[in-house]
């Protein structure tokens, strides 16, 4: 009786007991969980065009953030170290595609996914090389105090970072459902072989999925750049975003959205309320565990696709 008192009742009592403070626990975990989804939606990116895993994608984040940091630290302003930044991480999937991708096309999953991984270590390598290895600071003049709506606050830079996300979402969703390119996505990650076969370009669709992954990682290195320094564990996130990707599906774009706000309001409130009865620090390990549970009953996730294979 005591134990449910203990890790049910009192920890929900807590919870509804002061509604006020348990919408600003929600609201908080929302605003992270963009951060999230984010990162996951470069994972969702490459795995529709070509249907493996991208371990590569948080060390992209990481160059681009360093890359736009390393450009305004020399004085370039900030709008064309954007500029720069981009021409930068479309000539990056350029070089990927011309000397990794085109090699390897019709290759089984596990060898793009270990050239990834090799890809990652490179991306890591030379980020040290070209701008340092010291954490650094990234200021993009956006305020990070916060503001009072209904009571409740609400910091001003998380808020604009889930506007920004908002309006990437749209943007993707809208890509991949209404233009030629993205249903030529659709079909390359299906099969290889027969997207060629029709006269669909393998290699500029990768190049063109590859650029706009570049663009996400960009967006998500200036937000979480300039939440928690530019520093190399920024490239460990990627580690963050495979609990939200199992939860919304590795093909959706929607699911990484709703599966990244699922983790950053769970882990929030699981710390808040249950991280006093079980030590703390259960923001660390609560998002692989509520994966664990989603692999077991929902391995495709919320809104991945059932993938059936006939022998």
């Amino acid at each position: 009786m005591e134990l449910l008192n203990t890790f049910f009742v009192a920890p929900f009592a807590s919870m509804f007991g002061s509604p006020l403070f348990l919408a600003e626990v929600i609201i908080g975990g929302l605003l992270t969980g963009v951060l999230y989804s984010l990162v996951a939606l470069g994972f969702v990116l490459i795995f529709k065009a070509s249907g493996v895993f991208n371990f590569s994608q948080g060390a992209m984040v990481l160059f681009a953030a360093l890359t736009l940091v390393g450009l305004m630290e020399r004085g370039v302003p900030v709008w064309l170290a954007l500029a720069l930044t981009v021409l930068v991480m479309i000539a990056l999937a350029w070089l990927i595609e011309r000397l990794m991708l085109s090699r390897l096309v019709n290759q089984e999953g596990i060898i793009l996914f270990m050239a990834t991984i090799g890809l990652s270590f490179l991306l890591e390598g030379f980020g040290q090389i070209f701008w340092g290895s010291n954490v650094k600071r990234l200021d993009i003049g956006i305020p990070n105090e916060s503001i009072h709506l209904a009571g409740i606050p609400i910091n001003q830079f998380d808020l604009f970072a889930a506007l920004m996300a908002a309006g990437v979402v749209a943007l993707l969703a809208v890509f991949f459902q209404k233009t030629p390119t993205g249903r030529a996505l659709r079909a390359v990650a299906d099969d290889h072989q027969a997207a060629l076969s029709i006269g669909i370009p393998l290699q500029r669709i990768w190049l063109i999925v590859w650029s706009v992954s570049g663009f996400v990682a960009i967006i998500a290195g200036v937000v979480w750049g300039a939440k928690s320094g530019v520093q190399f564990s920024l490239s460990l996130i990627a580690l963050k975003a495979l609990p939200v990707l199992i939860l919304g599906g590795f093909t959706s774009v929607p699911g990484a959205i709703v599966g990244g706000l699922i983790i950053g309001v769970g882990e929030k409130i699981a710390e808040i309320y249950w991280g006093p009865v079980l030590g703390g620090a259960i923001e660390n390990w609560f998002a692989y565990m509520l994966a664990m549970v989603f692999l077991m009953f929902r391995p495709q996730g919320l809104f991945g696709e059932r993938i059936i294979e006939r022998i």
